[in-house]
């Protein structure tokens, strides 16, 4: 298999969510961590967010705004994997918290790149972010044992199913 970088560093070799999972090493993928939904999605989040972030560092406006955005998605998963490792339950939430923070971060930085990705690529990357910040509402009462301390979550949108954000994955 040839390397990213030296076909084209601007778009990775896969396409869909199904073809990256064959690129993570099977260390990875052997890991009880793996079986974590959201800790897959970031993961994912966060690689999809190297062609971003490649797209924004090439305009001086937006150059921080790259580095927040990688920072907040690396955070991501970062955080899943720490608080998956935690030996209670409360203290996965913490760190499930961060992840939760981090985000909606990365949605936030998404939208505010939307004057540089094109609009494709600011929907897709927003609504998988919401999908994993979903998720992470769902673990963090679970893994407490107790009820999260924001109102319940109101999200009326018209995403586009988990499936069809996995199987297209738009670039550039």
């Amino acid at each position: 298999m040839r390397k990213v970088s030296e076909t084209r560093p601007d778009r990775p070799e896969w396409t869909s969510f199904a073809e990256w999972e064959q690129t993570v090493p099977s260390f990875i993928r052997d890991d009880t961590l793996w079986q974590v939904e959201a800790y897959r999605l970031a993961l994912f989040a966060s690689d999809i967010g190297w062609y971003d972030v490649t797209k924004l560092m090439h305009d001086k406006r937006t150059v921080s705004l790259a580095d927040q955005l990688y920072r907040a998605l690396g955070s991501e998963c970062a955080n899943i994997e720490e608080g998956y490792s935690r030996g209670t339950g409360k203290d996965r939430a913490r760190f499930y918290e961060y992840a939760l923070g981090s985000g909606r971060e990365s949605r936030g930085w998404y939208y505010r790149a939307r004057f540089v990705l094109r609009p494709q690529v600011i929907k897709h990357r927003m609504e998988l972010q919401t999908h994993i910040i979903r998720l992470l509402l769902t673990m963090i009462p679970d893994q407490r044992g107790s009820m999260l301390r924001e109102p319940d979550p109101v999200y009326i949108t018209s995403l586009s199913p988990l499936d069809h954000l996995l199987a297209h994955i738009p670039f550039d």
